[in-house]
């Protein structure tokens, strides 16, 4: 679940000045990133995405957001760095189709997604099965999801759907921080106010088969 934020001021202008950061239409995508590209749904404030693309200046990366205030925070975060080989896209992730065609991208990242935790909200976790279907048809071949939670219903929850779902399941941990795995982790801003309060971490590599 990502922090609420406030509305933020005069933000047309603001995205307007990070133009150059915006995918706009489908057709750009090629434009801005040589396929296959890395892909984060729900990147909130940037952090993430920054980061990684700061640590891996080889690869190129593409972040999509759908609530425009975080959108704001990440363009302007990665602006500011001069972070050449991030773009990001204002969409919700059902019409990823519409942006991605098959083998765009090499490795989905889904980070801290909103868990909705009551049953009648199922179908719009980021790991229910017709998002598995998105992420199946836009992911090259040897692609992968990884998947990082706080929330331990939601991890068990997408655990059986990959299953269901015929992917296979790789590198799991309950603690992410304390495992084998952390050496090379890249923490969000959630992320990293959540375990200095001592949440533990789950995390997941899925491969569809």
């Amino acid at each position: 679940m990502k922090m609420r934020m406030r509305k933020k001021k005069n933000g047309e202008a603001r995205i307007a000045a990070c133009e150059d950061y915006l995918i706009k239409s489908a057709d750009d995508i090629k434009l801005a990133a040589n396929l296959p590209c890395e892909l984060e749904i729900g990147c909130g404030k940037g952090r993430f995405i920054c980061e990684t693309g700061k640590l891996n200046p080889d690869k190129k990366y593409i972040a999509v957001e759908l609530m425009t205030d975080a959108l704001i925070t990440a363009l302007e975060l990665a602006k500011s760095e001069d972070i050449q080989n991030v773009k990001f896209i204002n969409a919700n992730a059902r019409d990823l189709a519409q942006w991605f065609k098959k083998g765009d991208v090499s490795v989905i990242y889904l980070n801290f997604s909103d868990p909705w935790p009551k049953a009648k909200h199922a179908k719009r976790r980021l790991t229910f099965r017709t998002f598995l279907a998105i992420y199946r048809d836009i992911l090259a071949d040897g692609g992968k999801i990884c998947f990082k939670t706080d929330n331990r219903a939601l991890f068990d929850f997408s655990i059986e759907e990959f299953k269901e779902c015929g992917w296979r399941l790789d590198k799991i941990t309950y603690d992410l921080h304390n495992s084998e795995w952390n050496e090379e982790n890249v923490m969000t801003e959630y992320e990293k106010a959540f375990s200095e309060k001592g949440v533990p971490i789950n995390r997941l590599e899925a491969y569809p088969e």
